[in-house]
């Protein structure tokens, strides 16, 4: 009976292979549904080895997906949300670090939620932005329809310059947020992973019901930091003997699932699978490397990889991406092609059926496209650049040049202008194998310094002075003197 079923699934995958390659893609218009979670890596879920995490929903979804399975994105949060928005490095956007003015997305740049809604498509983002909040760098004025977001890049979070979130969710962190949904500050209740889910689930059901075409970005900032869950799901931890940030994140992580499990019942109940294109990923690599059990100190789980968020090695950039598209793309099918977050915006607007302009900035991506009709399809290599950036603000750039950096090809990973791994034999970074491959180096390091060159002129956020007063303080202070702070409606699911 088990090699039967077995039978019957290869059967369905590889019906599933031949209709998304008999069929073309291009212009098919599929609701497009991203979730990208925050400082969650390959080692925080259980479909990917975690010993103590239960993902069961994330696992299910993992087992229907086609599984991008080397795929890269930036080694923090502002930076890869950029370079998704723009189909280009951060650093061609000005976004070198998470904060110091030097998060704000460059204005000169055409983000791929703009050509979305010049082609029809409603857009709408629930959680995280952190691409600056001055009003003319806000979601609503980069091709966002629908804006339901919290400031800065954590909820509470305030620093120097214009990077702040609203005032009162320095005191009530994760629960019970002010959240800036499209021109109005609204209070909500609740967890907030919680409410950004439930906020985006009723904005999909809207979109379907009304006959309209849609991407829905859900960007909760959970798992980052600090690592506070709602005590139901923080105790199955603390009852284990995790120390108090251990539990708050892992606590997190299960909440995430329990409220990705809801979006895809919803997405059964509302029949909307076949039409709609599902994508779980996170925005950087894992961060919580280590932690207490019973008061001994303890590594967390990650999946194999020496190091985790920030980092320019493996573990900085690369992340599960599970893609779900019903009898279209195969289930349980891996494509180990060397991808990346710079390809979404040539992706998307080709399904969509979006042109893209000629005069736009100049895109670094690729479309996945044939990917996704054929996995097995031919695919150039190609070359990855990596860099944390986060110099201080003021410094020259060029001497941080070769700091935490890398380029990353199908094989190769050449790390900090020293350190070459061979990933096909080596994914983990184990050995150096810079003195046995000289030709390699020196082939990296050409393209890396002309990279570095082109991308310089770019960086248009390094002078840029701090903003006097924090735009969300200012903005929150005006609305409750003139008309106060509402409190959210919940849409009815």
């Amino acid at each position: 009976m088990k090699s039967y079923i077995i039978f019957i699934s290869l059967i369905t995958g590889l019906f599933c292979l031949s209709k998304a390659a008999a069929e073309s893609l291009e212009g098919s218009r599929p609701n497009i549904i991203l979730v990208m979670t925050d400082d969650q890596g390959m080692g925080d879920l259980s479909c990917l080895g975690n010993p103590v995490l239960r993902t069961p929903n994330i696992d299910r979804f993992y087992k229907l997906s086609t599984r991008f399975t080397e795929f890269h994105v930036s080694p923090t949060c502002a930076p890869t949300r950029a370079s998704i928005m723009s189909g280009r490095h951060e650093f061609r956007n000005g976004v070198t670090h998470t904060i110091k003015e030097r998060e704000l997305m460059a204005l000169s740049s055409t983000t791929m939620p703009e050509l979305l809604r010049r082609s029809g498509y409603e857009t709408g983002i629930f959680g995280k932005w952190h691409l600056g909040d001055i009003d003319e760098y806000q979601p609503y004025n980069r091709g966002f329809s629908e804006v339901f977001i919290h400031g800065a890049g954590g909820i509470g979070q305030a620093y120097e310059g214009s990077c702040a979130d609203f005032p009162p969710n320095k005191e009530t962190r994760y629960f019970d947020n002010a959240i800036l949904h499209n021109d109005t500050i609204v209070n909500t209740k609740g967890f907030c992973t919680d409410v950004f889910f439930k906020a985006a689930l009723g904005w999909v059901r809207e979109k379907q019901q009304a006959g309209e075409p849609f991407f829905a970005y859900i960007t909760p900032n959970a798992p980052h930091g600090p690592m506070i869950a709602p005590e139901k799901y923080a105790k199955r931890f603390s009852d284990m003997g995790y120390d108090k940030n251990t539990s708050g994140r892992y606590g997190m992580i299960e909440n995430i699932d329990d409220n990705f499990g809801i979006l895809m019942d919803k997405l059964d109940e509302w029949s909307l699978w076949e039409n709609t294109l599902v994508i779980f990923m996170t925005d950087n690599g894992q961060a919580g490397g280590n932690g207490t059990l019973n008061g001994k100190n303890v590594k967390m789980y990650r999946a194999g990889f020496k190091t985790g968020k920030g980092s320019p090695y493996e573990g900085g950039t690369h992340v599960p991406a599970f893609w779900r598209w019903k009898g279209v793309l195969g289930e349980g099918v891996d494509i180990a092609s060397l991808t990346a977050h710079i390809d979404l915006f040539k992706t998307f607007t080709e399904l969509a059926g979006a042109k893209i302009p000629d005069g736009i900035q100049k895109l670094d991506g690729t479309t996945l496209v044939p990917l996704l009709e054929n996995p097995k399809a031919n695919w150039s290599d190609r070359y990855v650049f990596v860099h944390q950036g986060r110099w201080e603000k003021g410094a020259d750039p060029e001497s941080s040049k070769f700091k935490n950096c890398a380029v990353r090809t199908q094989r190769w990973r050449w790390v900090n202008n020293k350190d070459l791994y061979d990933i096909s034999n080596d994914p983990y970074e184990k050995t150096n194998v810079a003195s046995q491959y000289p030709e390699v180096v020196e082939r990296l390091q050409k393209a890396y310094d002309q990279w570095w060159a082109d991308t310089k002129p770019f960086l248009v956020n390094e002078d840029r002075p701090y903003t006097k007063e924090h735009p969300q303080w200012v903005r929150y202070e005006t609305q409750k003197r003139e008309r106060g702070i509402p409190n959210w409606v919940e849409p009815e699911l």
